[in-house]
């Protein structure tokens, strides 16, 4: 059978086979799950084998892979495999050896086991016992796991573990790597003791189905003397899905961090062409792929320095939130980050397709000024990319001008996802500040760890910056200090033809309390689309004394004259005469009634 599940983009066949041989009974059991309900807890497979002579075998066999993997899909996807299944095998484990104290009819009953779950692209494995998990890659069979037989005694029917033997077990647990095109084996002793590793490898480097595949081993074993139970699991891995966050973390653990190399080295096949930026913490180099052709060729790598206190730790950490980004949104003003092939890379950089364009900070510096139009166009495109972001609870945490690349074809790419604050993450792990100082909201200097609001101040910022030819809309302060938030320099002071809907929505943007900013990128780009027209939020107008507008003064004036008029009918007032207040009406603007 083939089981896809699209969204998660993993794709894996499972195929199964099994025989009786000789025995009175089946006592072994297998089974598979892939999640479709839309989570990322991937593929979770296992299989187990009653010991042989044990009351209750098949009973201990069925239990221990039905609680694996129910167990492991209850569970939120937050937790690791380790945790999840781990703990459902402990528990079975305990109840079948409590069972088996307590039944007569299933004394001792016990079975030896082995699981896997394929989660982002690492495979988790849970063994005790005899059964056996093999990967197969590319013609190499390698087997995973190891027999729990005396020392010795690898040919013994004795093991030294399996579940139920005692009251508390232990399980073997590994971490490995998983490729698309590899193949896995999970088989009991019924198989692997009557079929050589270089006969199941042929027949795995045949590539038949899945099914035919586990029918072609089982039918091995007994043609070779099988006489006991055979149980054959194969499964073969299309599509892995993005990676996970401690995929990334354990992938670039293996990566050095070496000195930044210089203009024309060759590394991993990257021959790096021109020094695009050369910072405190890192150097940037547009360099060539010697491995590409085309436009595919111009890539974009980014070295860490070591050397600089805290820079492996800031450097791993951004590549971790970079990638893991690119590896979940795509989108077209979102910048990618290259997925390198398995052991192309060998030490710490990332790698971005180079974007013909500039950077919106250098398009400020230079003349004209920016269009109305292609202002709110920009600003449109920046508050849906950051909207996409923050659907799925990434926040950017470091909006600015020199993070937005305009494209020559007149598109952009809001790029430098390595302060991103994940929802994968712990809450507390993260880098401070989050952030560039001119850009950060109030909430951030007083140690909070920033949300979309602060993204949409931050985006305030910059929007005020694009329309005012680089002012910043309440002075710049130096590097790494605390800006002073007096009342934003308004917008049509330096920009006559700037309409009083977007002075409004940059107000809103940059309102000190978070809760009446936009609450999101989606809503500010609505606002800006529409180019609706709101009032300047409370906290601006009680903070920094807001004048009122035209039509609100206008109103109050018409409201206290129907009033008086009012008034002065049921005789409260003394009268005033028609033209005393069209005279009154005139001088507000209203025309002769």
């Amino acid at each position: 059978m083939v089981a896809t599940a699209t969204h998660s983009r993993l794709k894996a066949a499972v195929g199964f086979a099994t025989h009786i041989g000789r025995r009175e009974d089946n006592q072994d059991f297998a089974a598979s799950c892939l999640a479709d309900d839309g989570s990322h807890h991937g593929l979770v497979a296992a299989l187990a084998d009653g010991v042989g002579g044990r009351k209750g075998g098949r009973v201990a066999a069925e239990l221990s892979v039905r609680s694996f993997i129910d167990d492991y899909l209850s569970q939120t996807e937050a937790l690791s495999p380790q945790k999840t299944a781990g703990r459902a095998l402990e528990s079975i484990n305990y109840w079948i050896f409590r069972q088996g104290e307590k039944d007569e009819n299933v004394k001792g009953m016990s079975c030896a086991f082995t699981g896997v779950v394929i989660k982002g692209n690492r495979l988790h494995s849970f063994h005790v016992g005899d059964t056996r998990l093999y990967r197969w890659r590319e013609g190499y069979l390698g087997q995973m796991t190891r027999d729990h037989k005396p020392q010795g005694g690898e040919d013994s029917p004795f093991l030294t573990r399996a579940i139920g033997f005692e009251e508390v077990v232990r399980i073997d647990y590994r971490i490995h790597d998983i490729f698309p095109h590899d193949r896995l084996l999970l088989c009991s002793d019924g198989v692997h003791g009557k079929v050589s590793e270089n006969q199941i490898n042929t027949i795995l480097s045949e590539r038949h189905s899945a099914d035919d595949t586990a029918q072609k081993l089982v039918d091995l074993a007994i043609h070779n003397g099988g006489d006991d139970n055979a149980t054959v699991l194969v499964i073969d891995i299309f599509e892995l899905p993005p990676a996970t966050v401690k995929d990334l973390d354990a992938a670039i653990a293996k990566l050095p961090m070496l000195d930044p190399p210089e203009t024309g080295a060759i590394v991993d096949d990257f021959k790096l062409e021109a020094m695009l930026a050369d910072g405190v913490y890192s150097r940037v180099f547009r360099a060539r792929d010697l491995s590409a052709t085309g436009p595919q060729s111009n890539v974009l790598l980014k070295f860490p320095k070591p050397h600089n206190l805290g820079a492996e730790t800031m450097a791993r950490a951004a590549f971790v939130r970079e990638t893991w980004v690119a590896s979940r949104v795509q989108h077209i003003w979102i910048g990618s980050v290259l997925q390198l092939p398995p052991k192309r890379q060998t030490c710490l950089y990332v790698a971005q397709p180079f974007y013909e364009g500039e950077t919106l900070e250098k398009r400020l510096s230079r003349s004209p000024e920016l269009s109305l139009e292609e202002g709110i166009d920009i600003a449109t495109k920046l508050a849906k990319a950051l909207g996409s972001l923050h659907r799925v609870g990434i926040i950017h945490r470091d909006v600015k001008p020199d993070n937005i690349i305009l494209l020559k074809d007149g598109g952009l790419k809001l790029v430098d996802l390595g302060f991103a604050r994940l929802p994968a993450l712990d809450e507390k792990t993260g880098i401070l500040p989050p952030g560039t100082n001119n850009y950060m909201a109030p909430e951030l200097f007083e140690g909070q760890w920033g949300d979309e609001r602060s993204d949409i101040f931050a985006l305030g910022v910059t929007l005020h910056r694009m329309f005012t030819g680089g002012s910043y809309p309440y002075g710049e302060a130096e590097p790494f200090a605390k800006p002073v938030l007096k009342r934003p320099d308004p917008l049509t002071k330096k920009r006559k033809d700037a309409p009083g809907w977007l002075e409004s929505l940059i107000l809103q943007a940059l309102a000190p309390n978070p809760d009446e900013r936009f609450q999101d990128g989606f809503e500010m780009a609505f606002k800006l689309e529409t180019g609706s027209y709101g009032a300047a939020p409370a906290s601006l107008r009680k903070t920094y004394g807001a004048p009122q507008r035209p039509w609100q003064i206008a109103t109050a004036v018409l409201t206290a004259l129907v009033l008086w008029l009012g008034a002065m009918q049921l005789g409260l007032l003394p009268g005033l005469d028609v033209e005393q207040v069209k005279a009154v009406l005139r001088e507000h603007g209203f025309p002769d009634l």
